[in-house]
């Protein structure tokens, strides 16, 4: 009797052990080698939910023969910014516990490219983790394969040389809800583009709101002095909100590259952006201006880890 009592009381104690032990996140199981691989910051606190959505605009604006750069490529630039996304993502994964992983990251084009193997490509890049696929190895080749597939796909944009313009405006009105948006995640859209917005099948204009606006719509509407501003407002210039009801995402809008002809085209891209995100009910979002990627890695970790 007293034998069984002490195993009972031992049996006891190593479940009570064993109830206690905290769930370990997944870099407390992967060698040191393999978490200094991945970015110190990380997403907020760990526990919390990430989609991350990533939109290329891939107009004429990434041709280095048209809009050549000494210090580095605009493509270039894209593809360091979405690296430091990637990597962003994966510090926040392997941070997490394991059974509390689930999160998503994926990139989108519009309008889409006709190469179907490209687009296949484009859709191997739809990454989700849980606590059923969250291994070592398969999230640590989350920035791999993206480095390797966007290279490639903006590669084949710049040799094809048929740029038909981003529908920026017509993602937001017709696709970003069903597609960016999760219930009961942090929805983040990362935007890389030149700031302008056009595409030749999206061109609504009700009185001076319109559905676009490129260098020189800002010049015909007559934003291009310091009076800008005001003109601005009596005119009632702007985009026409596309759709409403976004509350629930933030959005980071990199690579503004505005026409050095105008010396206020950067306030007044802001303007239009700034007006138009709020409009459609967008709460938090930031728009920086095509910067190294070495310096925009600290906007884009510090946008990510912060936790509104």
């Amino acid at each position: 009797m007293r034998y069984y009592l002490c195993c009972g009381i031992g049996l006891f104690l190593v479940l009570m052990a064993c109830k206690k032990e905290p769930a370990k996140a997944v870099a407390d199981v992967l060698q040191n080698k393999d978490v200094a691989a991945v970015s110190e910051a990380k997403v907020g606190p760990a526990k919390v939910d990430m989609n991350i959505s990533v939109f290329l605009d891939l107009s004429d604006r990434i041709d280095p023969e048209k809009y050549p750069n000494p210090a580095m490529e605009f493509y270039e630039r894209d593809l360091g910014y979405i690296n430091a996304v990637t990597r962003t993502f994966e510090n926040h994964v392997l941070h997490k516990k394991i059974r509390e992983i689930n999160d998503y990251l994926q990139i989108y084009l519009d309008p889409e490219p006709a190469d179907k193997t490209l687009n296949a490509k484009i859709r191997s890049l739809n990454t989700g983790f849980n606590r059923y696929n969250a291994h070592k190895d398969s999230i640590l080749e989350t920035s791999r394969k993206y480095d390797s597939i966007t290279r490639i796909i903006y590669e084949t944009a710049i040799a094809d040389q048929d740029f038909v313009g981003s529908d920026i405006w017509g993602f937001f009105k017709t696709k970003v809800k069903s597609l960016c948006v999760r219930k009961g995640f942090r929805n983040v859209l990362v935007v890389l583009t030149d700031g302008y917005i056009y595409h030749e099948n999206t061109r609504i204009k009700q009185r001076n709101r319109t559905s676009y606006f490129t260098p020189q719509d800002i010049r015909r509407e007559g934003l291009n002095s310091g009076k800008w501003m005001k003109r601005k407002e009596e005119g009632d210039y702007g985009l026409i909100p596309a759709i409403d009801g976004l509350d629930s995402l933030e959005v980071l809008v990199l690579g503004i590259n505005p026409d050095k002809k105008n010396p206020y085209e950067a306030d007044v891209m802001v303007s239009y952006w700034g007006e138009w995100l709020l409009a459609m009910g967008v709460r938090r979002f930031e728009i920086k201006t095509a910067l190294l990627p070495a310096d925009m890695n600290k906007i884009i970790v510090e946008f990510l880890s912060d936790n509104p």
